[in-house]
């Protein structure tokens, strides 16, 4: 009877770990990071800027990737790099993507090449939740949602040269989506900050906003100019 009820806690146990295992694999990441950023503090800093071969591009934040990250701030390692990018999957998305999703890195071109790089650095890195046609599609969805600089304009945070409070820059963002951003900066040739980049968190099935379990690192000044473009 012992030798029995022993083989049977064995085949409980055989049975329990691959479910296990399969639940703790299957756990790539914790959450996503949404990043935009403001094209007039990146042409500052490069002192130049490139625009897409379609001309310069809307004055309006970019999309700047959906990136996997762990509840402890890094990001994952489990890129496959056997995935690379193809613009097949996405022809549907290109239209938006350009004017969405420009490049401003030179030089200019169309944006794939941009493109390329988020999904090969971030995008596959969450292939266990969305393939690359979702990636690029969520990120064009959660762009129009949060509306960045329509937040800001509405409480009149414009992008025209003047320096604005970060806590109004934040409140602003919040009010509007709900969610509370992490805001960097970078600092032109004056040694002003300026807004650059804006961070939202998404769970981590990438349907929604959630308040971010953890920032990156960075600090910005109380003050934060907001460049023109």
């Amino acid at each position: 009877m012992k030798l029995l009820h022993a083989s049977l806690c064995l085949i409980s146990l055989l049975l329990v770990l691959p479910s296990i295992f399969a639940a703790s694999s299957s756990k790539d990441f914790d959450f996503f990071y949404f990043v935009q950023q403001w094209p007039g503090s990146y042409c500052d800093t490069q002192k130049s800027c490139c625009y897409p071969t379609s001309g310069k591009p809307a004055a309006d934040f970019g999309i700047h990737g959906l990136w996997p990250n762990y509840e402890d701030g890094t990001y994952p390692s489990n890129c496959d790099a056997t995935k690379p990018f193809d613009s097949s999957t996405i022809s549907d998305l290109i239209s938006s993507m350009k004017q969405n999703w420009p490049t401003l890195a030179c030089p200019s071109g169309s944006g794939e090449a941009f493109w390329e790089h988020e999904w090969e650095k971030h995008g596959t890195c969450s292939e266990s939740v969305i393939d690359q046609h979702e990636y690029f599609q969520t990120s064009l969805k959660l762009k129009q949602e949060t509306d960045l600089l329509g937040a800001l304009t509405k409480a009149g945070i414009n992008p025209d040269g003047n320096s604005y409070s970060l806590e109004s820059i934040k409140e602003s963002i919040k009010e509007s989506t709900g969610f509370t951003p992490w805001i960097e900066c970078n600092r032109d040739g004056s040694g002003n900050s300026q807004l650059y980049q804006v961070y939202l968190c998404v769970d981590r099935s990438a349907s929604g906003l959630i308040e971010c379990p953890v920032f990156p690192h960075g600090k910005c000044g109380a003050e934060i100019e907001f460049p023109s473009f």
